[in-house]
């Protein structure tokens, strides 16, 4: 969740750029009064804020939530694609605040700006959600709409990115400091609270509402839309309390003006008789004061140590996308209630919320006790190993569920099993294989699938049985890469067989499959929870598989001919396929026999708490810690620079998942060790370039007499750093 911080850390900014306003000197621009809660000194318009963003939050994060899943099973995209798209979007939120940032400062104001940019985000929200409407067009047409929906989506959330918090502390007196620094923590929880609450309801708005046939997307992007309507109306309502300073120019733009006429100078000017300058960035002197210069070096380090920073990124958003989809894969069964897959992410701002005050109150004081010296460049490689530590208990993870997948079905190559629905044991040989050596009991249920080596795309096998003393010898066409079962049952006093197609692959989003085998002389016809009606015919007829909600199902319908039975199918769970044998043997009605083709999921979701622990821990260290120290290590002017230094990092980040997953196409595992080992690389050389790295302090950079006139004028907000930070720890 590390996006969440850089909000209020904008706000903060601000009010340390105050001097950026350019008041005539010496002089403190008159502040409006504004309505108080009463009986304190908090404007009553920070009410209407910090409900605005938890709103903002809860929608943005509660749409994200979903998305990965949408991709997979209502677009129906292969995991590639659905996590390549995932990350595109979340790229696309953290280039967009610099666009945000030059509307507030150089054109609109930052009231203007959230209003327009809230205007375009609830439009891509309502764009999203009609999307989501299964019978509203065809798959192009839902295909558009997303990406349309999601594109202003990430507009409008990256656009007010920089402008909600510091439009927030914008609305304090320069007196009242110590309030505007509560209203900062109040800020962040608002944001936490937003985001743990939706990305715990909205899958289950998904999975748990059922809505035209399936599950309910269009409920789940819908919720988030109405949510960020009443953020947008909340704020339009405090209108007439808020401060509003006019735009007072860009500094990024700025920065970026003096670097660009720094380096052009320098290639004009390449002559050997030119005297050389001490520094690259001194060819801009001939347009920009030596201040501004000297503050941009400055800047410049500590941007070049935020190079190899977007590997952790990398790793630390795929929470949403491989993360989640291998939550689908697991058994999410806690005793009766069933997590949905998408939920776990919830787990992540959770124990931020835990892991802050255990950092900052016990383990950083800890390690004082011990005279080591943990610095803030340790701290954030620190972080490194942790979430490089999260990806390589994915990967065994990811092993351990793999274990009982069904196998990949290659050219001149087939699987089959026996179900024996005789009433004795018979034994299986098959000319020319070594396949079922042991005998086979009656409703015996398959271990597991043999492999056939096939001469060609299919071939013609003999299969010969031995039932009580007698042979029998059948022939079936075998086709490549298919899955078959061999029915093996007695007719008229012989042995018959019958070759029956299987499920190729494990049922997706965690559901079950079922079919139906008929030993009876009269069809059958049976009635699922959900309605479904199947028909069996006679006679060793098989049904096609349905595709069940995991659960129970113990009251089943079976009408065969006038009578009317009760099936008691059990438990079919999660990822399972599974083979019903109805038959007759008893006078309490038909009875069943079932066999497992596929097995289920057999690795609990709650495997993933490890994975979600460590990278939740390398957030606190490596995203609260290096935002801090990058605010210490820059000038008072160029703190918004650094925030916008430090969410490309973030863009950046998501980019490289991006590449990854389209360029290399790796098994699951092998990708997750792949980003364990680049953020191990990427952490040996951040901790090379931070043994190096000497740390300077910013207010060496500020003149005597203006230090002496920022001293009448600046904020009391001297926000605790850990606290303005914090917001980073729970969203980046």
């Amino acid at each position: 969740m590390a996006e969440m911080v850089e909000e209020e850390r904008g706000a903060r900014q601000e009010r340390e750029n105050s001097r950026g306003d350019n008041p005539p000197k010496g002089i403190c621009p008159p502040m409006k009064k504004s309505s108080k809660v009463c009986g304190t000194n908090y404007p009553l318009s920070i009410a209407f804020i910090v409900v605005n963003e938890f709103c903002e939050r809860f929608s943005y994060y509660g749409m994200k939530a979903v998305l990965t899943l949408y991709f997979l099973y209502f677009l129906h995209w292969d995991e590639n694609t659905s996590t390549s798209v995932y990350h595109a979007f979340s790229s696309l939120c953290y280039f967009t605040p610099v666009l945000g940032a030059y509307m507030a400062d150089s054109w609109l104001g930052k009231y203007k700006t959230i209003i327009y940019l809230s205007i375009v985000y609830v439009v891509g929200h309502l764009i999203k959600s009609v999307g989501a409407i299964p019978n509203l067009g065809n798959q192009v047409v839902h295909v558009v709409l997303s990406m349309t929906g999601l594109t202003l989506i990430a507009l409008g959330t990256g656009g007010i990115k920089p402008c909600v918090a510091a439009f927030g502390g914008d609305q304090f007196e320069e007196e009242h400091g110590q309030e505007r620094s509560k209203f900062f923590s109040v800020f962040y929880l608002s944001i936490n609270a937003g985001s743990l609450i939706s990305t715990f309801i909205t899958p289950v708005l998904r999975g748990d509402v059922e809505c035209f046939g399936g599950d309910c997307y269009a409920l789940a992007f819908g919720v988030p839309a109405a949510l960020m309507v009443i953020a947008l109306i909340v704020f339009i309502a405090g209108n007439g309390m808020y401060k509003k300073t006019p735009p007072q120019g860009n500094v990024l733009l700025e920065v970026w003006n003096c670097i660009w006429f720094a380096l052009t100078n320098r290639i004009k000017n390449r002559s050997r008789h030119i005297p050389k300058r001490n520094h690259w960035l001194d060819w801009a002197s001939e347009k920009y004061s030596s201040q501004l210069i000297a503050e941009v070096k400055m800047l410049t380090r500590v941007l070049f140590l935020f190079i190899p920073l977007p590997m952790f990124w990398a790793l630390f958003d795929q929470q949403g996308s491989r993360w989640t989809v291998q939550a689908t894969k697991m058994n999410a069964d806690f005793g009766g209630y069933v997590l949905q897959p998408d939920q776990m992410q919830f787990l992540n701002p959770l124990l931020i919320l835990v892991f802050i005050p255990v950092f900052d109150f016990g383990l950083y004081p800890l390690i004082d006790l011990c005279k080591f010296n943990f610095t803030p460049i340790k701290k954030m490689a620190t972080g490194m190993i942790l979430a490089a530590l999260a990806f390589a208990v994915a990967a065994i993870v990811e092993l351990k569920i793999e274990e009982n997948v069904m196998p990949v079905l290659v050219p001149k190559e087939s699987y089959i099993q026996v179900l024996n629905l005789a009433d004795g044991d018979i034994e299986v040989s098959i000319q020319d294989y070594e396949q079922f050596r042991h005998p086979i009991k009656p409703f015996q249920d398959p271990d597991e699938y043999s492999r056939l080596i096939l001469s060609s795309n299919q071939q013609n096998l003999r299969f010969q049985i031995q039932f009580q003393g007698s042979s029998f010898t059948f022939n079936h066409i075998i086709q490549e890469k298919t899955v078959n079962s061999l029915i093996v049952y007695q007719t008229e006093g012989s042995l018959a067989s019958r070759l029956i197609k299987d499920m190729e692959q494990k049922p997706t989003e965690g559901m079950s499959a079922v079919r139906f085998i008929n030993t009876l002389e009269l069809d059958a016809n049976i009635t699922l929870r959900n309605e479904e009606f199947v028909s069996i015919n006679k006679s060793y007829g098989v049904s096609r598989y349905s595709i069940l909600a995991r659960g129970r199902y113990n009251n089943v319908k079976c009408q065969v001919g006038a009578e009317e039975s009760i099936l008691h199918l059990g438990l079919l769970d999660f990822g399972a396929a599974y083979t019903v044998v109805i038959t007759n043997t008893s006078v309490k009605g038909f009875q069943t026999s079932k066999t497992e083709d596929i097995a289920a999921n057999n690795v609990h979701i709650s495997w993933q708490t490890p994975q979600y622990l460590l990278i939740s821990a390398g957030e606190v260290m490596f995203s609260i810690t290096g935002l801090a120290f990058s605010y210490s290590q820059s000038p008072a002017s160029m703190k918004s620079v650094v925030q916008a230094g430090w969410l490309l990092t973030v863009a950046f980040g998501n980019a490289i998942v991006l590449i990854v997953a389209q360029a290399a196409p790796l098994e699951q595992w092998v990708e997750f060790i792949l980003f364990a080992a680049l953020l191990f690389i990427v952490f040996v050389i951040f901790s090379i370039m931070g043994y190096f790295y000497i740390s300077v302090d910013p207010e060496e950079l500020i003149p005597k007499e203006e230090k002496e006139e920022l001293s009448s004028c600046k904020d009391m907000i001297d926000l605790v750093i850990k606290n303005t930070e914090v917001e980073n720890g729970c969203g980046h």
